[in-house]
C-alpha cells in the first residue's frame, strides 16, 4: 500500500488509489483501464463535458445524472461508474482527468512498466523507438512504453520524459544554452 500510496496524490490520487485496489482485486483492472481510456476521449472530444466537471454552476443531482446516462451510454463498468457517480455526489469531478492518469500509471507500475514521453523535431521510425525503449529499459530496470510527440520547433535531438526525470538533448536547449553561456562572457 505504501508504494501506492507514493505514486498518487492528493483528491485525484485517493480516488485514484481506491479504484485500482477495487480493480486489482476484482481482476477488472484491463477492463477498468479501457473503462476509463474511453472516459478520456469523451472527455477530449467534448467541451461540454469537460465544462460539466468543472463549472461549481451545475449541481450534484445535475452532474450525477448526465454521469450516470454517459456511463450507461458509454457501457462504462460498473467499478468506473460507481466511481465517478460517488465524485459526482462530493462536487470532485473536476479531478476526473487527474484520477485517470493516475489509475494508468498505478495500472502500468502493477505490470511492471513505465511511460516515457518523447518528444522529437520528426517521428521516430518503429525500429527507433524500439530501440529508444530498450535503452531506457536497461536504464530503469522496468518494460517502458513510449508516447511519441513531434515538435518541429526543437530542431534535433529528444526530449524525454519519464516520471519526475527528464533528459532534454534537444539542438533548441543547447542553442539556449550556448546563448546564456554568451550572455555571460559578454
Amino acid at each position: 500500500m505504501s508504494d501506492t500510496s507514493s505514486l498518487t496524490s492528493g483528491v485525484a490520487g485517493r480516488y485514484a488509489t481506491a479504484l485500482f485496489e477495487i480493480a486489482n482485486e476484482a481482476s477488472t483492472l484491463p477492463a477498468v483501464e479501457a473503462d476509463l481510456t474511453a472516459l478520456e476521449a469523451a472527455l477530449a472530444e467534448s467541451g461540454e463535458l469537460r465544462e460539466l466537471i468543472s463549472s461549481p454552476i451545475y449541481t450534484r443531482e445535475q452532474q450525477a445524472a448526465v454521469m450516470a446516462e454517459l456511463s450507461s451510454q458509454m457501457k462504462i463498468g460498473k467499478e468506473v461508474a460507481n466511481t465517478v457517480a460517488l465524485m459526482a455526489s462530493k462536487r470532485r469531478l473536476f479531478v476526473l482527468p487527474e484520477l485517470i492518469a493516475a489509475v494508468k500509471a498505478l495500472a502500468a507500475d502493477a505490470r511492471g512498466e513505465i511511460s516515457a514521453d518523447v518528444t522529437a523535431a520528426k517521428a521516430l521510425t518503429k525500429a527507433q523507438q524500439e530501440s529508444l525503449a530498450k535503452a531506457l529499459s536497461k536504464n530503469t530496470g522496468k518494460d517502458v512504453t513510449i508516447n511519441m510527440s513531434v515538435d518541429k520547433d526543437i530542431i534535433g535531438g529528444l526530449i524525454v520524459k519519464m516520471g519526475s526525470k527528464m533528459i532534454d538533448t534537444s539542438v533548441a536547449s543547447k542553442l539556449a544554452n550556448l546563448q546564456n553561456a554568451m550572455k555571460e562572457v559578454g
